[in-house]
């Protein structure tokens, strides 16, 4: 039985920090394998799809459908200043919870999925990473899940507060002898 090569790379995309260095990470490996980069972005109606059932509103449904494609825009332009021109990238804007849609897009034989891991530490992981982990239990295809950079881990938690909040002493701000 012969593998599959990789068709295309997917990437769920919510403007976090993580999302973002997971699409960067996932264009990498788009680029180096010359296959299609498809950043995700999921979206869900304010108030949930019970509110919008209750309530419909194809005026509103349309203005967060294109307040997510802004979104994305946006975020594609955080990470790479626009949209690569190399025309190997074609981002969506799908309606839906984020695990379930990046799920059924990473549907085609060959396609690698990308999602950010969440966020480090116990609590962190139990409040967050919940797409991660039902990407990881769920696709049908290879899922990595880029963990979060060591910059924003450190800059997380008590320890990171407290650095960001001690102040500076006269003995901390004075320079060794002899430098300048």
């Amino acid at each position: 039985m012969g593998s599959v090569s990789t068709v295309r790379v997917i990437t769920g995309v919510s403007g976090s920090p993580g999302s973002l260095r997971a699409l960067r990470f996932a264009a990498e490996v788009a680029r180096e394998r010359g296959v299609l980069l498809v950043p995700v972005l999921a979206w869900t109606p304010p108030g949930g799809e019970l509110a919008d059932r209750r309530f419909p509103s194809p005026y509103l449904r349309q203005l967060w459908r294109e307040a997510a494609a802004r979104e994305l825009d946006e975020a594609l332009d955080l990470a790479f200043g626009g949209e690569p021109a190399d025309g190997r990238v074609r981002p969506a804007v799908v309606r839906g919870p984020a695990g379930p849609v990046l799920v059924a897009a990473a549907c085609e034989p060959g396609d690698l999925l990308v999602v950010g891991a969440g966020q480090r530490g116990p609590l962190r992981r139990w409040l967050g990473g919940r797409v991660a982990r039902f990407c990881l239990a769920r696709a049908a295809c290879p899922v990595i899940a880029v963990p979060p950079a060591d910059l924003e881990a450190a800059a997380r938690g008590l320890r990171g507060w407290a650095s960001r909040h001690r102040s500076l002493t006269s003995e901390a701000a004075r320079l060794p002898a002899g430098t300048s």
